[in-house]
Formats: structure tokens, C-alpha cells, sequence
């Protein structure tokens, strides 16, 4: 069973939209190109012009894309131009996502997460004491249960943090986290360093936030360098298997 959240037939705009992004993710349409017009869009996606025209205002909104009526469309350096809402269209493309960008959105998470879970530690320490009880009891039993039991803890951090932003934030990752936490819970060394981590931060939970923030800290720091390793060692081959 897939450990993905469950995918829902894509409207004909959806499909557009993805398309056109996942395009532009792996250098079809780099920053700066122009977009064929909608009448060769329309032909090449079979769908109408009506559709095209519906995923490119979209893609527009979100800061992908530059409309000017009368002139050709052309893609945005998304980075500089986008917001959140382009975020979340980015995690949904774990697919297409290179590992350097990959790389960016770990950072983020190492980022923000340590004090997401001082938080929680500090107004919640029995709901992190309880998720990582589970471990006493069985171990997660393949990659996609390891995947699993770790983005229920991210999100009962965000959670217990009181800060609904935080979870927010988070929800749009589910996908790329799903997708991706397969490949690196695959191995094996990376399951035994989740181990380890889990018991710190239980050990952490009783000394108080600081402590917990700390070892999600150097949780989330090891588990960067397993995946630098992952990637050396076949990333793409690993992905797809």
C-alpha cells in the first residue's frame, strides 16, 4: 500500500497545470522562456483552450508565470517571484524536484522544526511522550510504517505548538514527505539513526524544551547527511524502484 495521501482523478485544469509545471521543474521552460501559445498548449495536452486559459491564470497567481495580454507567456524565476501558495504547488512535484531543491526544503525543515517541537515540549510534553511510547510496544515494520510514524510526529509538534501556522505550513509537505521518506527509510542506516533519534527525544521530553529542541536539531542534521548519501550513492535508482 502506497503510503501517499490518497489521489483524487485531477480535474482537466489540474492535469494542465501540472503538466505545465512539471515542465517547467525539469527545464523544459526554464526561467525567462516563453510558453507555446494556448492554441498549441491545448493541442499537445489535449484539452481545450478554456482549460489552458484556466491553469495558466492559476500558475499566474501563484508567480510561475508573467500574462501580458498580446504578448507571448513567459516563466517567472519562481523563487524570487513566488509565495506560499507556490510552495505548496512544489511539494506536490516530489517527482520532478531535483535533489539541490531537495536539499533546500531539509534545510527549511531543520530550520524551523527544532522550534516547532520546543514548543510543544513545552505546552504538551505528554502528547510527544505518548507518539514515541509506540516504539516500546513494535517498531514501524517497513519503510512506508517508518514514514508514516515520522510525519505524524512532525505534525503533532506542529500541533501541540499551539500555533496553527505551523501546521499549515507543514500540510503542504505531506506529499513530498510521503513520497520521499520512502526512499530514505529504505536504508538501512537511516532507520537505525530514526531509532536513536526517537529515543533521545524521548529522553529529551523529561528535561525540558530546550533539550527537546536540541535533539530534533541533531536528529534532523544526521538525517541530511544520509541523504546526501543517498543521493552519491543513486538517488534517481533508489526513487524508482
Amino acid at each position: 500500500m502506497s503510503p501517499n495521501p490518497t489521489k483524487r482523478p485531477l480535474r482537466p485544469a489540474q492535469y494542465t497545470g501540472q503538466e505545465l509545471i512539471s515542465a517547467i521543474l525539469n527545464g523544459k521552460y526554464p526561467p525567462g522562456a516563453t510558453l507555446p501559445s494556448e492554441r498549441r498548449l491545448s493541442e499537445s495536452l489535449g484539452v481545450t483552450r478554456q482549460t489552458v486559459r484556466e491553469a495558466l491564470q492559476r500558475m499566474s497567481a501563484e508567480g510561475w508565470i508573467s500574462i501580458c495580454h498580446g504578448k507571448a507567456t513567459r516563466v517567472n524565476d519562481f523563487w524570487k517571484t513566488g509565495g506560499l501558495g507556490l510552495l505548496g504547488t512544489l511539494a506536490r512535484h516530489a517527482e520532478s524536484l531535483s535533489p539541490g531543491l531537495i536539499r533546500y526544503l531539509l534545510e527549511f525543515r531543520l530550520n524551523i522544526l527544532p522550534d516547532v517541537a520546543a514548543l510543544a515540549a513545552s505546552k504538551n510534553p505528554g502528547a510527544i511522550s505518548s507518539h514515541l511510547s509506540k516504539l516500546s510496544t513494535s517498531l514501524p515494520a517497513n519503510a512506508d510504517a517508518f514514514t508514516r510514524f515520522d510525519w505524524d510526529l512532525q505534525i503533532m509538534f506542529a500541533r501541540e505548538s499551539k500555533n496553527p501556522i505551523y501546521q499549515l505550513i507543514l500540510n503542504d509537505f505531506e506529499y513530498i514527505f510521503m513520497t520521499l521518506g520512502t526512499t530514505y527509510f529504505k536504508v538501512k542506516a537511516a532507520r537505525e539513526a530514526s531509532v536513536d533519534y526517537y529515543k533521545k527525544l524521548s529522553k529529551a521530553v523529561s528535561l525540558g524544551p530546550d533539550n527537546v529542541r536540541n535533539a530534533v536539531f541533531e536528529g534532523l542534521e544526521t538525517s541530511i547527511g544520509i541523504w546526501e548519501s543517498i543521493k552519491q550513492d543513486g538517488f534517481v535508482k533508489i526513487r524508482n524502484q
